[in-house]
């Protein structure tokens, strides 16, 4: 199993190096890197320039508010500059952010991402023959790139593998039947969301390929670590809180009606739409935050991902020690998964 870790989203850019070169020296095979209050791409580079041999991936980058054209520059330089370490997590968001925070259109996301991804691999082909595009779609359309603009011709350069970030079936099935893999939200990468939605949709995307292929299914794993049981409770609340942030969005609500749990989604989203922050993860019981967000001590961490997540996912998600003198632990735990 391979084993990933992440980056706080607001993580200073200063602060990323740092944290990308104890990523590497803990043994994760990859750092994720978010976009929220930075921009991916910037935050990529940096990983990358100050480590060897850590794949750095884009998780996820948001498509709808940049051209594709644009998007494959960014990827293309960073594949190069890294000699193949940059993959391309790409996610579609939800539509008010989308239409409200980033000030861009929306359409339905699953066609939409088809033919966004098809327009940033006929943009990875130009810069490797050094030839214009030629990718009409319908919604993007890629055929006019002047040799003055075509960073090519580079075929020694491998375009960078593209993943989705996916939560509902459909975008979990276009990822089985045209990406290199598929991201799952943290809020859907629960045993009981893997098994019945996201691994079922994967095998029907692929099945609909042109030709056979191998997907990787990276579970955004949600869980709690620490080296010790005051550690644990600390993270417990605050994961409680950012647990009731996330399922509060209604997009997010399947894996709570998986558990019969529905109606917390209710509740959480009436008190956003009061702007009563303060008071959402009182809502979230005990039982729902164990049952969905499990925690374990160092030692005990392999034990409870292989159990969890064993023969389900491809690969998963577990996070840096927030003290760097608990490294060492966290690199027992991947070297324990592997």
């Amino acid at each position: 199993m391979r084993v990933y870790t992440g980056m706080d989203p607001r993580l200073p850019l200063r602060e990323v190096a740092a944290h990308a070169r104890r990523a590497e020296a803990a043994g994760f095979d990859g750092l994720h890197v978010a976009e929220t209050v930075h921009d991916a791409f910037a935050a990529a580079l940096l990983a990358l320039e100050h480590t060897e041999r850590l794949v750095v991936r884009t998780s996820v980058a948001l498509a709808f508010v940049r051209s594709p054209l644009l998007t494959a520059y960014g990827a293309w330089d960073l594949a190069r500059f890294s000699g193949g370490r940059f993959q391309l997590g790409l996610g579609s968001q939800v539509r008010q952010n989308i239409e409200d925070r980033y000030g861009m259109p929306w359409s339905p996301p699953v066609a939409r991402m088809r033919d966004y991804v098809g327009a940033v691999r006929a943009a990875f082909e130009a810069f490797r023959t050094g030839e214009p595009p030629a990718y009409e779609g319908p919604h993007h359309r890629l055929t006019r790139m002047q040799p003055y603009f075509n960073p090519g011709p580079d075929p020694d350069t491998v375009a960078p593998r593209i993943l989705l970030g996916g939560v509902g079936r459909a975008m979990c099935a276009l990822a089985g039947e045209l990406a290199d893999g598929l991201v799952t939200h943290p809020t859907n990468s629960g045993p009981r969301w893997l098994a019945t939605v996201a691994r079922p949709a994967l095998a029907e995307g692929i099945a609909r390929a042109a030709l056979p292929r191998t997907v990787e299914l990276v579970a955004g794993t949600q869980l709690i670590a620490g080296p010790d049981r005051a550690a644990l409770d600390a993270e417990r609340e605050r994961q409680r809180r950012l647990f009731a942030f996330l399922y509060s969005t209604p997009a997010y609500r399947a894996t709570l009606d998986l558990y019969g749990w529905g109606e917390l989604q209710d509740r959480l989203r009436v008190m956003v739409r009061r702007d009563d922050w303060s008071q959402l993860a009182r809502h979230v019981t005990d039982e729902v935050l164990d049952t969905l967000v499990p925690m374990a001590v160092y030692e005990e961490l392999p034990a409870l991902i292989t159990e969890r997540w064993g023969g389900l996912a491809d690969a998963v998600t577990v996070p840096l020690p927030v003290d760097p003198a608990d490294d060492a632990r966290i690199r027992d735990v991947v070297l324990a998964l592997r």
